[in-house]
């Protein structure tokens, strides 16, 4: 998000995420807030590969912010799938099916 790389749509879906992620945390008794969260996840999973796959910028006009970008997009990318394991065994703890 640091470059402008990525259109906005990247910040926007990664960032509701995270506020649906506080929300989750905030409200402990709450199965619809984790599950929104969840599902937020792995939405972002989907739209991060397609935002990486298509924005990436050819070898010539390759910065080193826009290496450093692209790095941290795809190692937040390869955390998210340890995130929704994790969101997910917070979702049967709290009785979900």
């Amino acid at each position: 998000c640091m470059n402008h790389m990525f259109p906005a749509s990247y910040a926007w879906g990664n960032f509701s995420v995270l506020a649906m992620g506080i929300w989750a945390i905030a409200q402990r008794d709450s199965l619809d807030a984790i599950m929104m969260f969840l599902t937020g996840l792995l939405l972002t999973v989907l739209t991060d590969i397609i935002h990486i796959s298509v924005f990436y910028p050819p070898n010539n006009y390759l910065t080193d912010v826009k290496r450093f970008s692209i790095g941290m997009a795809i190692f937040s990318l390869l955390l998210k799938p340890v995130s929704c394991y994790l969101v997910y065994r917070m979702y049967r703890e709290r009785g979900g099916e």
